[in-house]
């Protein structure tokens, strides 16, 4: 036999544990599935442990998609400082690392906690290790698991994209909003590493800034095994489409030409790795030392590929925000179909970006369902 809820939230990630908790302290039986065996699996290891879980800079053109306006709405009705206060309401220390970039001084366990204690206040029924077999709509949801039967009035989609399979990541929200009729745009694999032919510098790193198209970002970049990774990579990559050349800048706060002058006229007998030596790690600078002057400042490759979604942090794409409400993430072709959070055509930049796309999102469609 069924048990009935107002709603039921598919996906215990970031957005869907926020879209429960909403939903609850507005008086709604919530209903919160995941597949796995925890809840908020992709919090905890985000941050190096420590969670990323907002950025002070969160702002809709630091996001991706189709539609630039569509993350307006949400982005401005749950923001960044919401979110903050609801962490210092848990007394959870924090601390902003660069760029903006907001972290637990101690673990990301303290978010999942966070958010599980806000679902438990209000009765968020949580259920791990549920596995949803199929979704159909009469007059009422109807979700099938393989623990047993739920409906719901309305139906909140949150199981993310398809970044990091091996944390369980799959297509299911793609797969499912399809089945009602909802289109999906091209998905591809964001904040990615990218594989090139480059020199033999795995371990490598330096502060550059990498360009591609109008989008610049000034970060680290790390030689790899297969090409290039780092801050500064990962978000061009997002950018980055097959056939494009990318364009590196390995002296950011130099004219390479103007200093290389210099520094013979200074230091005439000193061999030109040696010089280069002052500004960039040895290894780096024993390879460009052929290289002409200019280029240091301009150093362009075309990468062959990316390292793909195992080991994207995001899922660039998804469905189609012409699909969507962006005031409650409501489906505008199925009444009571809501779908939030990285499954949706909204990515945002590394550091903390995605996270409040999550909670933001999750946060509107609680207040709709």
């Amino acid at each position: 036999m069924s048990q009935t809820f107002d709603v039921v939230v598919v996906g215990a990630g970031a957005a869907g544990l926020m879209c429960a908790l909403r939903a609850g302290q507005r008086g709604r039986k919530v209903l919160l599935l995941e597949h796995a065996e925890k809840v908020g699996k992709k919090i905890l290891i985000s941050g190096g442990g420590r969670c990323n879980f907002t950025n002070l800079e969160a702002r809709p053109d630091a996001f991706l998609s189709a539609n630039p306006h569509f993350c307006k709405s949400a982005l401005a009705r749950y923001t960044q400082h919401d979110f903050i206060t609801l962490v210092e309401k848990h007394r959870i220390a924090w601390h902003e690392k660069t760029l903006g970039q907001l972290f637990c001084d101690g673990s990301a366990r303290q978010i999942v906690a966070m958010l599980l204690a806000e679902c438990a206040a209000v009765g968020v029924d949580v259920q791990v290790a549920h596995r949803t077999t199929s979704i159909e709509k009469a007059d009422r949801f109807a979700v099938r698991t393989d623990k047993g039967e739920f409906s719901a009035r309305s139906l909140v989609l949150a199981t993310g994209g398809l970044s990091i399979p091996k944390m369980g990541a799959t297509g299911f929200t793609h797969d499912t909003v399809r089945r009602f009729g909802l289109t999906v745009t091209e998905t591809r694999p964001g904040l990615v590493p990218l594989t090139a032919p480059v020199p033999d510098l795995a371990g490598v790193s330096l502060p550059v800034e990498a360009r591609c198209g109008r989008a610049a970002f000034r970060e680290a970049m790390l030689f790899t095994h297969r090409g290039l990774s780092g801050p500064a990579i990962l978000q061009i990559s997002s950018y980055w489409r097959p056939g494009q050349e990318v364009a590196i800048d390995l002296l950011p706060d130099l004219d390479a030409v103007q200093f290389l002058k210099q520094r013979r006229h200074a230091r005439p007998k000193a061999e030109l790795r040696t010089i280069l030596g002052e500004v960039m790690p040895q290894r780096l600078a024993a390879v460009l030392e052929s290289h002409p002057a200019e280029r240091l400042n301009d150093w362009r490759l075309t990468p062959t590929g990316t390292e793909g979604y195992a080991k994207a942090e995001v899922t660039l794409g998804g469905v189609d925000t012409d699909e969507l409400s962006s005031r409650t993430m409501e489906a505008r072709k199925v009444p009571g179909l809501f779908v939030i959070g990285e499954a949706v055509d909204v990515t945002g930049w590394l550091g903390g970006y995605n996270f409040q796309w999550a909670w933001s999102s999750g946060w509107v469609a609680g207040e709709a369902v």
